[in-house]
């Protein structure tokens, strides 16, 4: 098979797009374990552990959550991109120690909420908000 210009230019662009994409899904990944770094330091807290906590004490039934199958509950907050905002519930500053309470007692801060309070220990809570920060 003989390759004309136009062959060897169609090679030339589908390589290029194939580079391009490896070295976007290497940033991607970069990124990702960078933020798993930073939520770790924040926390104190394990993201690998929480998916499971957050199935176990049904978080994704009322919110939707990055990463968590069947995560895309509707009667709480959409839990994308919590690092980036300025308050937790409309409520209190966006920290990680008021993250964690937050998510262990939220009755504390608002005693009129409709979050329950699940029975979340707090080293669970510290996992579930690492995860969080890492999304």
């Amino acid at each position: 098979m003989r390759f004309t210009r136009s062959r060897w230019m169609a090679l030339l662009i589908v390589l290029a797009v194939l580079i391009a994409a490896a070295a976007a899904a290497g940033f991607a990944r970069r990124e990702r374990v960078q933020n798993q770094r930073i939520a770790r330091a924040m926390t104190g807290g394990d993201p690998a552990r929480a998916p499971a906590l957050i199935r176990r004490y049904g978080c994704a039934g009322c919110h939707r959550i990055p990463g968590i199958p069947g995560g895309d509950g509707q009667v709480g907050a959409s839990l994308a991109d919590l690092r980036s905002r300025v308050y937790i519930a409309g409520l209190a500053a966006n920290t990680a120690d008021n993250l964690v309470r937050w998510i262990v007692t939220p009755q504390a801060f608002s005693p009129l909420t409709a979050m329950p309070a699940t029975g979340i220990t707090e080293a669970e809570a510290r996992d579930v908000a690492a995860y969080l920060y890492a999304q």
